[in-house]
């Protein structure tokens, strides 16, 4: 069956994977009520679309903290990849930089900062879980720095992991032949069989939760990489980042795999940029499948959006090639939706090219 669209993938990769891999990847937290609004949400926001312009040339070309990227379509940091594939984060990041877009390597990756910056060149970032130990911390960042990575996401919406009940009910545990390789030798790498997620037991006991803004401050002191501050979805922890010295703001709820009945971040979206005011950039993670999505995360504001679950998906069904397929695939339904919508560059996408539940009606009705 040929695959013509980005959600065919989880199909195929429910098929392949054991049921314990398939269910870490696609579950959320509790009732799971976000996780579906994450994508449902995007449902309720209708396009104003723009006719008898030119778009016979399109520029997607963009910028993310100074790095020329060819499309505002980035991959979110996603653990253990060499679960889904045996390649894993090696073909990922493969699959960025052919597609010349960002890759984020999770903290919790199955290949380390080295041996991902190995595969080649290509813009990549080091998204960071502060271990109760600095030193960990500080030894990290200097490897992910050493290795060539860009930019910082410091995951902020996690001081204890959420409860996913699939982890629990299959005691969720790093494959036997796997490890967290960026902590190899230093007795954290290690998660445990439990009577829970193994998971949640890890984080308990390794993850700091007195985690604060005084941490992104001192993050600052051990870095000069750009910190971009993933996991807010609210006006005032966006007013907090931008005073607390951030680079950028992920509009990001984990997945729908922390707290769940928090908005959908395309939901979120608005909020947040509208109280960063134009002083750092604003990106989307959570929920995009389809090049309308992107776009309509641009008219709200993004500069940019992430995407997790469809690249482990991908990569399961079919390696590097897979993953590629998906960069692929949205960038032409993004093209698409912005020739059809008759813009020809990122910056020709307004919020007049919406419409979405909360706006005000454009035309008063007759009486």
């Amino acid at each position: 069956m040929e695959i013509t669209n980005v959600s065919e993938y989880e199909a195929i990769a429910k098929a392949k994977l054991p049921k314990m891999v398939y269910d870490y990847y696609a579950s959320g937290a509790e009732d799971q009520w976000t996780l579906q609004e994450n994508r449902n949400a995007f449902s309720r926001i209708l396009f104003r679309p723009r006719i008898l312009i030119d778009v016979s040339k399109i520029d997607m070309a963009t910028t993310v903290l100074g790095f020329k990227i060819s499309m505002p379509i980035m991959i979110a940091p996603t653990a253990m990849q060499k679960m889904a594939h045996p390649e894993g984060e090696y073909a990922t990041a493969r699959a960025a930089s052919a597609a010349g877009t960002i890759m984020t390597l999770s903290s919790w990756a199955t290949s380390s900062v080295e041996e991902v910056a190995s595969t080649g060149p290509g813009i990549r970032f080091f998204q960071l879980y502060v271990y109760k130990d600095r030193n960990v911390v500080a030894q990290l960042v200097r490897r992910a720095e050493r290795a060539g990575f860009k930019a910082i996401a410091l995951t902020v919406d996690t001081p204890r992991l959420g409860r996913r009940e699939a982890d629990i009910k299959n005691r969720f545990v790093l494959p036997p032949f796997l490890t967290l390789k960026n902590f190899e030798g230093l007795d954290i790498g290690k998660m445990d069989k439990s009577d829970d997620s193994g998971l949640a037991s890890y984080v308990a006991g390794q993850i700091d939760r007195s985690l604060s803004w005084k941490d992104v401050k001192w993050l600052q002191t051990i870095t000069n990489l750009p910190i971009l501050v993933k996991g807010v979805i609210t006006a005032e922890d966006a007013r907090l980042a931008v005073q607390a010295g951030a680079a950028g703001i992920i509009v990001s709820n984990h997945g729908a795999r922390q707290l769940d009945y928090v908005p959908a971040t395309i939901m979120a979206l608005e909020e947040v940029v509208k109280a960063a005011q134009g002083r750092v950039p604003v990106f989307l993670d959570g929920g995009v499948r389809r090049g309308t999505d992107v776009f309509k995360a641009l008219a709200l504001g993004a500069s940019g959006i992430f995407i997790g679950r469809p690249v482990v998906f991908s990569l399961a069904a079919e390696g590097e090639a897979g993953v590629r397929k998906v960069l692929q695939m949205l960038r032409d339904e993004f093209e698409l939706t912005m020739a059809l919508s008759g813009c020809r560059s990122l910056k020709e996408i307004t919020r007049d090219h919406i419409v979405t539940e909360w706006d005000r009606p454009r035309i008063a009705p007759r009486l």
